[in-house]
């Protein structure tokens, strides 16, 4: 058994730096961790009508892949110094009841910009909104990748050393930080799962 994670990037763009680093996390995962991603832009913008019609079919492709999988990793870029419009929308269609698939859910935040402060905002405002969905996230370590067109090469490969030291320490806490949250539900003197 393997441990599973969704990445989630907050960008649209065909080359964004942020899809690049998810890419870049799925070479840098502990033993017995997989990832996949997941894509958002077929989503359309939350509308309590449209729900009231029928739950689109990207939604619900979506909070199944979210419910299947043990953690959620999201990297996300930094617009008007907060999380991008279209991170939200997915978050927004997510929290929506009866099947809340964030709530108690394990996950990771990272990000990369080519501007000075490695989404430090964004971060903190995803923080916020994950508090109000009861997403749990993982304190610490931090992934703040400042001036990204230095950090990757043309073809997207994140090439820094340090950014990925940074990711590769992410991920493995993401992981211990799963292990434990699950161990948790189990009960008392419950041993974590084996990953095999």
């Amino acid at each position: 058994m393997s441990l599973s994670i969704l990445g989630i990037a907050g960008s649209l763009r065909r080359g964004s730096y942020n899809r690049a680093l998810l890419k870049a996390a799925a070479g840098l995962l502990p033993a017995d961790t997989v990832i996949e991603t997941a894509e958002i832009g077929a989503l359309p913008l939350y509308d309590a009508d449209l729900e009231a019609a029928g739950v689109p079919a990207a939604v619900t492709v979506l909070k199944a892949r979210v419910r299947a999988a043990d953690a959620v990793l999201i990297a996300t870029p930094e617009y008007n110094t907060s999380v991008p419009g279209v991170l939200k929308n997915a978050l927004d269609w997510l929290s929506r009841p009866p099947d809340q698939v964030l709530n108690g859910k394990p996950a990771a935040i990272m990000g990369a910009t080519p501007g000075l402060f490695g989404t430090v905002r964004s971060q903190q405002h995803l923080r916020q909104i994950a508090a109000a969905l009861n997403l749990l996230v993982l304190a610490k370590p931090d992934v703040f990748i400042a001036r990204a067109a230095e950090k990757f090469d043309a073809e997207g490969e994140l090439t820094d050393e340090r950014s990925r030291e940074a990711v590769r320490k992410l991920l493995a806490a993401l992981r211990d930080w799963t292990l434990r949250l699950h161990a948790a539900e189990s009960g008392p003197g419950t041993p974590p799962p084996v990953l095999s």
